[in-house]
């Protein structure tokens, strides 16, 4: 029979283990990366040479059954140690060998309350170990069992189960069933965060969104988080909402994310005790948060312009009436139902995300005045996150947030009645995207250059249609006007030239068949630039033609590249349509034309 003081040996031995393990391996220098784990390991080696032999075996006189199955769960629990610490070590094999005779030990009682919580915990690390092997269907396997055993240890007993430390601990030491409940849960808790991740990996996308939600409220349930790390898994939960369109749901995380991510304490000044790194990695995690934000308020107005918008890309009145009469009376029911759902936190932290909320809307604006009101919290995050990733350091995602900044006024002046002042829109996303364009050298960023190159083009060519449409109101073209539309079109011509320009081989030859992803972009430019010389004002007659004839040019491009490429129809059927229509009717035009002037030439 052991004696006591041997029984109370092995304990301060298996404490002394953790302590190595947990909080002192947090201190090895550098260059000995795992001295505390390498000391944990030799004492829980020592207690399982100590466990097998026939005198602990009998442990305090208990009848021989009983103490065999009390021996079997002690060997789990070293053996499970023993598989972390060889995990954590890099040494997988090792660590998989010993999680497997942590199970085996366990298996014919993994439903007990001694065993269960164990049982749990080797599976997940059993889990994690086959997940950093790429081995993710095996990973599958071992999380879905740990899984089905919580529910069904719930289902038929319910009791809190033994955590695996109490067995090497006196009874004085032993939990509170509260404690054990909440470690229990934790465990749970990380078996549901790893399946979440490897359904993300087997593109299980529902899935492993629905799994996220429901880890990240047990996690504040429990309080068994890092405010900075669930912020950021909120937020990211919040874009895969966006894709559905549910913008409850996304406002909800990413209010949520606001919240909790604030419990980190306020971005510390360098007066702190951080480090600069520290405080760096903060920063930048509140600017990520950020641009969800800006991503949601993006998304939300474009949703609600794609609603709203007739058949040439105009509001139309009548669709804006029937939305506005619709939403009145479907919203309320609507929203009472699904934020049961949803809802994350206790009543405090409810109140707290909930008053968050409020500051923007989760519904689809149907107006100018409900449009701004989106575009000032979008363009307020913008702000928070071009604080920290600036041009200098970040110049691939200063310039993505520029350009949901421009995307922002874009979708905004869609709302905008006003011509002129719609006009004016369009000329902040000019002044904001022009600078970055220039500063940007194409040859190590022509992704993004050729992006900006359509963008400018594009944003020009929209402001020319809106003075054409201006001048069209007033009873006869000023010189002023005619100057601004001619300016306008020069300009996006020069930059669609520019973008397709950038797709010419390094002998300056246009390719003869396009690749997939500039297909539609390098047609659509080809197309803006047949129409933009043919919107140049001109009373010169001889420069008339010559527009004409640069115009029908480009038109033709099109129409002869589709003949030779007929899989290229469906990308531009409108834009075909429209140039087929043109290189018919342009000849007998400038015919007329040169009739019109031969008897002054």
């Amino acid at each position: 029979m052991a004696a006591p003081a041997g029984w109370a040996s092995l304990c301060e031995k298996f404490r002394s283990s953790l302590s190595l393990s947990n909080v002192e391996s947090k201190k090895d220098p550098e260059n000995e990366p795992y001295r505390s784990k390498y000391g944990a390991r030799e004492l829980l080696e020592e207690i399982r040479q100590l466990l097998g032999s026939e005198e602990a075996a009998e442990a305090e006189g208990a009848p021989a059954g009983e103490a065999a199955a009390l021996r079997a769960v002690r060997l789990a629990v070293v053996e499970y140690e023993l598989g972390v610490n060889h995990t954590e070590t890099e040494e997988l094999s090792a660590g998989e060998e010993h999680l497997l005779k942590c199970t085996r030990l366990l298996e014919r009682h993994r439903l007990s309350r001694d065993c269960v919580s164990l049982y749990i915990q080797a599976q997940n690390n059993l889990g994690i170990l086959w997940s950093e092997r790429g081995e993710i269907k095996t990973a599958q396997t071992y999380l879905e069992s740990a899984e089905a055993l919580y529910n069904q240890y719930m289902k038929e007993n319910g009791n809190p189960p033994l955590d695996s430390n109490e067995h090497f601990m006196a009874e004085e030491e032993k939990l509170t069933d509260q404690e054990r409940s909440k470690r229990f849960e934790k465990a749970y808790t990380h078996t549901l965060y790893y399946l979440a991740q490897v359904y993300q990996h087997l593109e299980m996308i529902e899935k492993a969104a629905q799994y996220c939600h429901t880890t990240l409220k047990r996690q504040l349930e429990y309080s068994g988080y890092y405010p900075v790390e669930w912020a950021l898994n909120a937020a990211t939960l919040s874009q895969y909402y966006l894709t559905k369109q549910c913008f409850m749901e996304s406002r909800h995380c990413l209010a949520a994310a606001n919240v909790i991510f604030s419990q980190a304490g306020q971005v510390p000044s360098s007066e702190d005790n951080e480090t600069e790194q520290d405080q760096q990695d903060l920063r930048q995690r509140k600017a990520e948060i950020a641009r969800c934000w800006i991503k949601y308020c993006l998304t939300l107005l474009q949703s609600a312009r794609k609603s709203l918008e007739d058949n040439i890309g105009e509001l139309d009145p009548d669709r804006q009436s029937e939305l506005k009469a619709q939403r009145k009376k479907e919203e309320d029911e609507k929203e009472k139902g699904r934020k049961k759902a949803v809802l994350f936190g206790t009543s405090d932290l409810c109140d707290s995300i909930l008053a968050t909320e409020e500051k923007v809307s989760c519904v689809c604006p149907l107006d100018f005045q409900e449009a701004r009101e989106v575009f000032l919290v979008g363009q307020n995050y913008v702000h928070e996150a071009k604080e920290f990733f600036q041009f200098d350091g970040y110049v691939t995602d200063h310039i993505e947030i520029v350009q949901d900044h421009s995307a922002l006024f874009k979708v905004l002046a869609f709302f905008e009645e006003d011509y002129e002042r719609r006009c004016k829109m369009h000329k902040r996303r000019i002044d904001m995207l022009e600078p970055m364009y220039v500063d940007l050298n194409p040859q190590y960023y022509l992704l993004i250059s050729r992006q900006l190159q359509f963008e400018l083009a594009d944003t020009y060519y929209e402001m020319m249609d809106l003075k054409v449409a201006i001048g069209n109101r007033l009873e006869e073209l000023d010189s002023h006007t005619i100057k601004k539309i001619n300016s306008l079109a020069q300009l996006a011509v020069k930059y669609y030239e520019l973008f397709l320009d950038s797709l010419r081989n390094p002998d300056k030859i246009f390719p003869e068949k396009l690749e997939d992803d500039v297909l539609r972009p390098a047609m659509v430019a080809k197309f803006h630039i047949a129409r933009l010389y043919g919107k140049l004002i001109t009373s010169d007659g001889k420069k008339q033609l010559e527009n004409m004839q640069t115009s029908l040019e480009y038109y033709t491009f099109l129409v002869d590249y589709c003949e030779k490429h007929p899989e290229a129809v469906q990308a531009i059927e409108t834009e075909l349509e429209l140039s087929k229509e043109m290189v018919g009717l342009l000849p007998t035009r400038m015919e007329r034309l040169k009739a019109k002037l031969s008897p002054f030439s």
